[in-house]
């Protein structure tokens, strides 16, 4: 770690579970966190007694007067009103911890001087004692200039991440591919979770079912990449399987069943790729989703 890195004092300004992460993350690797804010008491309390090095403050303003570096760890919507109502330096460095929102939000503390930058862990913080345990070797979203953006790839690097340098611009398309393995992903589980419901089963017997299969594709992609990794009736050009598949879901369940074709759709061309799905059986394949789309549609 850089001697200029570790002489920094760090603060928060919010003390949600990004906060209630990262602080005890960077604390852990030797930094000096020395200060917090947080509007409501509670969220405060439980970042002070992750950080008891840290002193809680009573304003925003005493957060930033205190310290070098600053994390604007509050909503996206708010990071660009906190930091328009705070007096910056140009010995501040302050960031933003937003996949999505832009450098743009902290135009007001560039503008006195101060260096500007993104800072996000692609991770996600619904529990920050989960987040903190798999925080080490997530990639780190960051965007900054110059000797900044080394720094924070340092800080980075420092808590176990892997920086990833974000281009101008690129915020949100990062952050929404995020969502596909995140969120999106716990949706999916849902939908098979919801169609385990209708024969008797509980959530926990279907997601103690699911999780072995969920462990082995990931496995299985990180093993061959994402074509190889993949099986299914799809992958086989099993017309037969996909066919009792829609009637059933088209049966009982009509929007998971449009949602199986759109995601069967998407499985095509990665089974032609791993070589077990010809052309021809593919084609026939995407007619038969296609077909039963169309004909869902009417019907609707």
């Amino acid at each position: 770690m850089s001697t200029a890195l570790a002489a920094l004092r760090i603060g928060f300004i919010g003390a949600g579970r990004v906060a209630q992460t990262l602080a005890p993350a960077f604390a852990c690797a030797g930094l000096n966190v020395a200060a917090f804010y947080n509007r409501g008491a509670d969220a405060a309390q439980r970042l002070g007694s992750r950080i008891p090095s840290a002193r809680p403050m009573t304003d925003a303003q005493q957060v930033v007067d205190r310290c070098d570096m600053v994390f604007l760890t509050v909503s996206d919507d708010a990071i660009l009103p906190v930091c328009r109502d705070l007096r910056w330096e140009p010995r501040h460095r302050v960031v933003h911890c937003s996949g999505a929102t832009e450098l743009a939000a902290l135009d007001h503390a560039k503008s006195a001087g101060a260096a500007t930058g993104g800072f996000h862990p692609m991770q996600m913080f619904a529990n920050p004692d989960v987040a903190l345990e798999g925080l080490r070797g997530c990639t780190v979203g960051i965007e900054a200039e110059g000797d900044f953006r080394r720094d924070l790839e340092l800080l980075a690097t420092r808590i176990g991440c892997e920086p990833l340098a974000l281009p101008a611009g690129a915020r949100a398309l990062y952050h929404a591919s995020a969502y596909y393995v995140g969120p999106f992903l716990i949706a999916l589980l849902k939908e098979g979770v919801e169609l385990w419901k209708s024969f008797g089963a509980s959530e926990a017997d279907a997601l103690r079912a699911m999780m072995p299969l969920l462990r082995g594709t990931v496995a299985a992609v990180l093993d061959g990449g994402l074509a190889n990794g993949m099986g299914g009736c799809v992958a086989r050009g099993d017309v037969g399987t996909i066919l009792k598949h829609l009637r059933a879901l088209d049966e009982r369940f009509p929007p998971s069943g449009a949602l199986y074709r759109e995601l069967a759709l998407r499985n095509v061309p990665l089974g032609i790729e791993r070589g077990t799905l010809s052309a021809p059986r593919a084609a026939e394949i995407e007619r038969l989703l296609l077909r039963t789309r169309s004909e869902e549609h009417a019907a609707s």
